[in-house]
């Protein structure tokens, strides 16, 4: 380079990193060489109105603070981050994670004894569930960071091409358990578009001062799309609008903060008997979300497959219908799904040819949401034991046990539905060159909605038998269903 040459090369970096940028807040997606537009875009899903708690915007002043601190987060939190020493470091971050993706690791087993990380069944809405538990991050003395960072992705590319819910209980995060400012960035970064456009709700649960300081910093880097996801939950009886938390594993740590915080407010006093009264009230005659098989057949003169059920599979099973892109993997719009509910549980007919016609998501998601609300779910819980055991058999094993499960010990009426639903799924499966839904795709949305404890909160460890069973009804239910 001629260094009498006054003119300098452009730089790179962003200008936003060094300070000259003229948008305050530019969104990520300007660092990427470039961003197509795909099919489905974040804005098909209304906002989940939160009756408790506010849509995040991009304000700093919107955000709820957990009424009492944990104790747990410096005050000095420019010293704490060691800010000084690490923003002059931010072009280094702009290449993201190369060592990390050369890193084949099999198993993570080093992470995932912790139990930092869980995938539960579906939200209300539908969506998959990711937990992450801030409390359960040993010290950082024990855990390497990058293998959690990797360890994070494995787990999440098993769900990122369907819409997901992330849920973080921030309570338990320490000066010994934090991982550095630099390592978030490098984070963020590595969660590229892949994992963001279909993540439609990230719950921040007991939120502190450490959140709207991590906001602040990270202003330049989140999109304003990225941050209208973002939701404060201060108490769990928030979070249980949107999810159901009897399948989180919910650390105790966590259950004792939010008793805690519950406590310190005398204006929530009167929600948990609240919610008491409603679950103990007796449902409408004609209900079908959130009952049993028993009573809604009870209540349907004697029909085994519930008229939801019919009505769902009778609009999917149209050509159209079978061949949409992402079906049972796309959410729909949360306002409609609880108006059908609503309108279903109050007797009221529904014909969504009629009612919402094109509209093949919004049926999909009420039959999985009809599955995952039941009493009872349709494998039973005495089988559960039995499930989770499934992938230490050998192939004849396999089959053997599933006949054996379905044709002997599941109930008749249930049996009659499974058998229903997995005639249906094959007509699906039939399409998968045109909507993508192979039996592992379907078995991965279905299995948590099929199979659940009774005793234990779902964990990472069960989902994977799940959803093996599930597939392998799918594939086989030929095989199966002879009866």
């Amino acid at each position: 380079m001629n260094r009498d040459n006054p003119s300098k090369p452009k730089s790179a970096i962003p200008a936003y990193l060094v300070g000259d940028a003229e948008d305050p807040y530019p969104s990520l997606s300007d660092i990427h060489d470039y961003e197509p537009n795909l099919e489905f875009d974040d804005t098909e899903l209304q906002q989940p109105v939160n009756t408790e708690g506010d849509v995040i915007g991009i304000e700093a002043e919107e955000f709820l603070e957990t009424p009492v601190s944990d104790g747990t987060i410096e005050e000095n939190f420019e010293e704490a981050f060691g800010l000084p020493s690490l923003i002059p470091e931010y072009p280094s971050l702009i290449p993201v994670l190369g060592e990390l993706s050369k890193e084949v690791v099999d198993d993570f087993i080093d992470v995932s004894q912790h139990g930092i990380v869980d995938v539960v069944g579906d939200d209300t809405y539908g969506r998959k569930v990711i937990v992450v538990s801030a409390c359960r991050l040993p010290s950082n003395k024990v855990l390497d960071h990058n293998r959690l960072l990797s360890y994070l992705m494995h787990t999440l590319d098993n769900y990122v091409e369907t819409d997901y819910t992330v849920v973080y209980f921030h309570h338990g995060l320490n000066s010994q358990n934090k991982p550095s400012f630099r390592w978030l960035l490098q984070a963020y970064r590595a969660f590229d578009r892949k994992y963001k456009k279909n993540l439609k709700a990230l719950y921040l649960v007991h939120p502190t001062n450490f959140i709207r300081v991590i906001w602040q910093l990270f202003k330049p880097f989140i999109s304003i799309k990225f941050g209208r996801k973002m939701m404060y939950v201060n108490y769990l009886s928030e979070l249980g609008n949107h999810i159901h938390l009897n399948q989180v594993c919910i650390p105790p740590a966590v259950l004792k903060h939010d008793a805690m915080l519950m406590s310190k407010n005398a204006n929530k006093s009167g929600q948990d008997s609240q919610v008491d009264s409603a679950s103990s009230s007796q449902p409408l005659p004609t209900q079908q979300f959130g009952v049993s098989l028993q009573f809604i057949k009870n209540h349907n003169n004697g029909q085994v497959i519930p008229p939801i059920v019919c009505r769902c599979v009778e609009f999917l099973s149209q050509p159209d219908a079978l061949e949409t892109e992402g079906l049972f993997r796309r959410s729909a719009s949360v306002t409609l799904v609880r108006d059908v509910q609503s309108r279903i549980n109050r007797g009221e007919a529904i014909d969504f040819q009629q009612d919402f016609p094109g509209d093949y998501h919004l049926a999909a998601v009420t039959l999985k949401t009809f599955l995952r609300e039941l009493k009872e779910p349709l494998m039973t819980f005495d089988l559960f034991d039995d499930i989770i055991n499934f992938q230490r058999l050998n192939k004849e094993e396999r089959a053997q046990m599933v006949k054996t499960l379905i044709l002997e010990r599941l109930p008749e009426d249930n049996y009659i539905l499974l058998k229903y639903l997995a005639q249906f799924l094959a007509k699906v499966q039939d399409r998968s060159d045109l909507n993508k839904m192979t039996s592992f795709n379907l078995a991965v949305v279905f299995g948590p909605n099929l199979v659940w404890s009774q005793n234990q909160q779902m964990s990472l460890s069960a989902i994977g038998p799940i959803n093996a069973l599930t597939e392998h009804i799918l594939s086989h239910y030929a095989e199966i269903f002879i009866l």
